[in-house]
């Protein structure tokens, strides 16, 4: 085991590692630099196939859906060495182990200290707990970063006290780490510290901060975090403010999440205070919500007002007219779809002609949303433009939400049961049988999430 943990350690000294690690928690990264694709692709060459299997599993992780399933049978590099990774990772550090990773966290490699401090963190082994503890008191300030990375990762209560002292680091990077570290540790007595860092000189420092405040549902900091919100200098650290808000469901919040929705320069805070209000379940914003829907620059900021608007009910007058509106006329279709989806979870009594018409967009998943809306609302004057959307050519999920809209809009009539039984469509046919035997789906449910996941 100590040859395989050293081997992975000598690997990355050597070979130079794969660059500066990104910080643990998405924040301004003022003094980080972010590295172009050639850049990612000339740091791979020469590197450890094991440190390359890392930084891959490290690509899949944040990327646009995460890892799962991005492996081809055939891959350049084989299989056998996640194999041997996955067994490291399991087996018990021997002590050899242990004192190698701990002295990995003082290398003047940046590569070397994150890969260290991550296979600590992820050990779950409570026994670094004390010697992570004594580095945060290093000379360097790489190690004490690298130590306080590893405890915010394993999560201790034994590990609160030193992440408290690392709040008053002078170096920023450990500052920021320690109210990250907190943050993950859950202790809420933890949070008046925490809270002082909001007025920290380094936006990276003040976005960690609002973060761990939001993680520990610190509710006596909203003041504090609407002032964040309203009066930061970095779009960033208010984008995370409004993401804190929504965490901790702070009604007294509303006013100034929908100002900021209203006015905030940046589009990312604009969508992440819609995310916030939607939630909260808002309704008192719903008409702020409808007037960003209508009029917002920024196809992301619209979708999300309309999630927020679906997610929350709404049913003003108003509301159901400005979805059916984003989804005839929107240019964005993730905004169409996202409105589509909404107009079924408001529960119209009828059918808007927008929702009708959008069976015909050019786009699968705005057909597949109205299709499934049109379910919900079960409206029997849209069975025709539905029986008639099931003879075109559509995705399998398209064609399964608009079984679901017809029979669910009332049409139980022989011609179209028979329809469906002759369909070239196995789940189709499916679908036709277990409705004549009174039984229901599965069905599909297209959940729409905002894009990006507004997560901070």
């Amino acid at each position: 085991m100590i040859a395989r943990t050293s081997l992975l350690i000598v690997s990355l000294a050597l070979t130079g590692g794969v660059g500066r690690p990104a910080s643990p928690v998405r924040v301004v990264a003022a003094h980080h630099h972010t590295p172009d694709v050639r850049e990612l692709l000339g740091s791979a060459r020469g590197v450890a196939p094991s440190v390359c299997l890392l930084a891959a599993d490290g690509i899949a992780s944040v990327g646009r859906w995460g890892g799962g399933g991005w492996d081809a049978p055939a891959m350049s590099i084989g299989a056998e060495v996640r194999m041997r990774l996955r067994e490291m990772m399991r087996a018990q550090l021997s002590s050899d182990d242990q004192r190698a990773l701990l002295d990995a966290l003082g290398a003047d490699d940046a590569c070397v200290r994150h890969v260290a401090a991550t296979i600590i963190g992820r050990s779950e082994n409570k026994a670094f707990v004390a010697p992570l503890s004594a580095r945060t008191n290093s000379a360097s300030a790489g190690e004490r970063q690298s130590a306080v990375i590893a405890l915010g990762m394993l999560g201790a209560r034994d590990a609160v006290s030193p992440l408290m002292a690392a709040l008053r680091d002078p170096s920023p990077d450990v500052r920021a780490d320690a109210a990250w570290g907190l943050g993950r540790a859950g202790d809420r007595s933890t949070a008046p510290r925490v809270a002082t860092l909001l007025r920290d000189q380094y936006p990276d420092v003040r976005g960690a901060a609002v973060v761990a405040l939001g993680m520990l549902q610190a509710r006596d900091n909203i003041d504090e975090l609407l002032r964040v919100l309203r009066d930061d200098t970095s779009p960033e650290v208010r984008r995370v403010a409004a993401w804190a808000l929504g965490q901790l469901q702070a009604r007294a919040a509303v006013g100034g999440l929908t100002a900021a929705m209203r006015s905030d320069r940046s589009a990312e805070v604009r969508e992440m205070s819609a995310w916030a209000l939607g939630e909260m379940n808002a309704r008192d914003a719903a008409d702020a919500l409808t007037t960003t829907l209508k009029n917002d620059e920024s196809g992301d900021v619209r979708e999300t007002a309309a999630w927020a608007l679906g997610e929350m009910n709404a049913r003003g007058p108003g509301t159901a007219e400005a979805l059916g509106d984003a989804l005839a006329h929107d240019t964005e279709s993730e905004v169409r779809a996202t409105a589509a989806w909404a107009l079924g979870q408001v529960h119209a009594d009828r059918a808007p002609s927008s929702l009708v018409n959008a069976l015909r967009d050019g786009d699968d998943d705005v057909r597949l949303k109205a299709a499934w809306a049109l379910s919900q609302i079960g409206d029997p004057a849209a069975i025709p433009a539905v029986s008639d959307a099931l003879k075109q050519d559509q995705p399998e999920r398209v064609r399964e939400a608009l079984v679901r809209a017809l029979l669910q809009s009332g049409e139980r009539s022989e011609e179209a049961l028979s329809s469906l039984l002759q369909s070239k469509d196995d789940k189709t046919r499916e679908m036709a049988v277990r409705a004549l035997a009174g039984r229901r789906g599965p069905w599909p449910w297209p959940w729409p999430w905002p894009r990006p996941r507004p997560m901070p």
